[in-house]
């Protein structure tokens, strides 16, 4: 079914050459470009992209910033490592067919589609199909979890689009089992710790809430064989933190991801003069240009203040030099910062007021809170299944039945952090459900944990007539949330299209 979605996989935008793509949506589209400026480019800047008349390349996912030739450009505002991953992908498919991306999307594109994720996958199946007879007791509750893996969540759904969230789920269960090995079977080959860590951390480089999990793990492996870790776990996260710093660098000359330039940087002075309206838009005034003098900023002549596109401060810009500096004033003087929000350019999609539907942020935590849960992109309203890991997780800790509490205290203690970090802690603006897409995708990196935490409850279920029909209810459901936006998994739940539908919700 996954190679079949692959082969499939049409974009439904349409450029002024009429030709198609299999790139879907501005997130794998952002990726995409950054794919192709690293083998035809040599380089990170999308401008040439992004900027041009073909809209399969278009995407809203981009930041801009100077360059190392002093100059703005387009970047992607996803970090860099599994972008350069799959270059060498395309590098070679280049090296060894001749074929080019841009006049082959469909052959170049779903080849890459199936090495990435239909393999992976594929891998993915195999080893929670191994998990899964070695826990079960019944042959019910194996054949269960392994039709809820392939069938039931959104990972299948994804493989038909470039994503970090299938990679960062299928490294945690890999992950997870290098620790099953280690803790459970009192394994304490060297590759187990080289596995786990390797793993773990780059989930973590894919998910940043994985590195919740990473943390867990590395404690947990120390206190159970603190050499081996040492030798083994430690330097593999180390290899993986050095790949996601380095092409981050290498890529954006900072060793923070794109996300984490949202806002402004240091500040270089205060207690400058305050700023006029009548120099809006207009050239710098002498006196500012003086005072910035004075503070070893260095502005040419025809450097222009103007009001920010967000509305708050101003912004001071040098064309001859591609510097910008934020100005943000109080009654009776002006504090000038480094320029540092990336997403914050002319037209930009995140700062210019063009949000529109889920993209505006959920005000209310409750609401949020809710949908998140219960309502249209509830994790138990469209995936009903994950009850049963409740029932699992609650079986376990009760003593009810012999299996893993370790992994079960793991897990939820993964499951809330994850939670509050995504309702509790993220500002409004980050309060979108992951946007435009068919699942609550932030959390689809703990599918492997909620799968593997469900047997006890399955197990459970086998023994009678009416447990099985709940289970089996509860699964055809799941089934059908992940089905439904198959042909497009960057499109909202169909719980959340019905209720709009009734006009139970407007966004």
């Amino acid at each position: 079914m996954m190679i079949a979605g692959v082969m499939t996989v049409e974009s439904k935008t349409r450029s002024p050459n009429k030709k198609k793509t299999p790139f879907l949506s501005a997130n794998d589209r952002s990726r995409w470009c950054t794919i192709r400026a690293l083998v035809e480019q040599q380089e990170f800047a999308i401008d040439t992209m992004v900027t041009g008349r073909d809209k399969n390349w278009k995407t809203i996912d981009k930041v801009r910033h100077q360059g190392r030739d002093g100059q703005p450009h387009y970047y992607s505002s996803k970090p860099p490592l599994l972008p350069t991953l799959l270059a060498g992908e395309y590098w070679l498919i280049r090296q060894i067919t001749g074929i080019d991306i841009v006049e082959y999307p469909f052959y170049v594109g779903r080849l890459i589609l199936l090495l990435s994720n239909v393999l992976p996958m594929f891998v993915y199946l195999l080893v929670l199909n191994s998990v899964a007879g070695r826990i079960c007791v019944t042959e019910f509750g194996r054949l269960y979890v392994i039709a809820a893996a392939a069938f039931g969540t959104f990972l299948t759904t994804f493989s038909v689009t470039i994503n970090n969230h299938l990679p960062a789920a299928v490294s945690i269960l890999l992950a997870t089992v290098a620790v099953i090995r280690i803790c459970y079977d009192h394994q304490r080959h060297i590759r187990y710790f080289v596995l786990a860590g390797t793993f773990a951390a780059f989930a973590a480089a894919n998910e940043l809430p994985a590195l919740s999990f990473l943390a867990v793990i590395g404690i947990c492996l120390l206190f159970k064989a603190p050499v081996a870790t040492i030798v083994g776990f430690f330097p593999s996260v180390i290899v993986i933190a050095a790949a996601f710093f380095g092409t981050n660098y290498w890529a954006h000359g900072s060793w923070k991801p794109p996300y984490a330039h949202r806002h402004d940087g240091e500040v270089l002075f205060r207690d400058g003069p305050p700023i006029d309206d009548a120099t809006r838009d207009g050239p710098l005034p002498e006196r500012l240009r003086i005072t910035f003098a004075d503070n070893e900023i260095s502005l040419s002549s025809s450097s222009l203040i103007r009001r920010r596109s967000g509305g708050q401060g101003w912004e001071i810009a040098d064309p001859e030099t591609g510097l910008r500096y934020a100005a943000a004033e109080t009654r009776e003087s002006l504090e000038v910062r480094k320029w540092d929000n990336w997403y914050e350019y002319e037209d930009s999609y995140w700062s210019s007021g063009k949000k529109n539907g889920v993209d505006r942020g959920e005000p209310s935590r409750m609401i949020y809170a809710f949908h998140v849960l219960f309502g249209h992109h509830g994790i138990f309203s469209l995936t009903p299944m994950w009850l049963l890991s409740l029932g699992g997780l609650a079986l376990t800790l009760c003593g009810m039945r012999r299996t893993m509490p370790a992994l079960a205290v793991v897990t939820i203690f993964l499951s809330v952090v994850c939670l509050i970090f995504y309702i509790g802690l993220r500002p409004e603006q980050d309060r979108n459900y992951g946007g435009v897409c068919s699942g609550l995708r932030w959390l689809f990196w703990l599918i492997p944990l909620w799968l593997i935490c469900m047997i006890p409850a399955v197990d459970r279920m086998a023994n009678s007539r009416p447990g099985r029909t709940i289970a089996l209810v509860l699964l055809l459901i799941s089934v059908f949330s992940a089905i439904y936006p198959w042909n497009n998994p960057w499109s909202h739940p169909w719980l959340f299209r019905y209720w709009e539908y009734l006009g139970w919700i407007s966004y």
